[in-house]
């Protein structure tokens, strides 16, 4: 289905950006959909607050990958949570 049939789309054209820029189908909604809901802006200063995953512990990294939505986290040790959220 075409992004611009996509119901479940709220910003489809920071969506096409997104994905002209070589984000995944999954993260570039997921950035689009969290704009279209708290504004272009917040999303944007967003980032540069959280400390390296490295740092975190088990626990917050499988919160961290419920909350973007990831899936198989469960059972994935540290070095493959922090690989799954970098790479999601």
């Amino acid at each position: 289905m075409p992004e611009d049939k996509n119901p479940s789309l709220k910003d489809p054209e920071m969506y096409r950006a997104l994905r002209d820029d070589g984000a995944s189908e999954q993260k570039a909604a997921r950035i689009s959909n969290a704009a279209a809901k708290r504004g272009r802006s917040a999303v944007g200063r967003k980032g540069g607050k959280s400390k390296d995953y490295e740092d975190w512990t088990v626990p917050e990294l499988k919160e961290k990958a419920k909350e973007i939505g990831l899936t198989g986290y469960s059972k994935q040790r540290k070095d493959e949570l922090i690989h799954s959220l970098r790479n999601s």
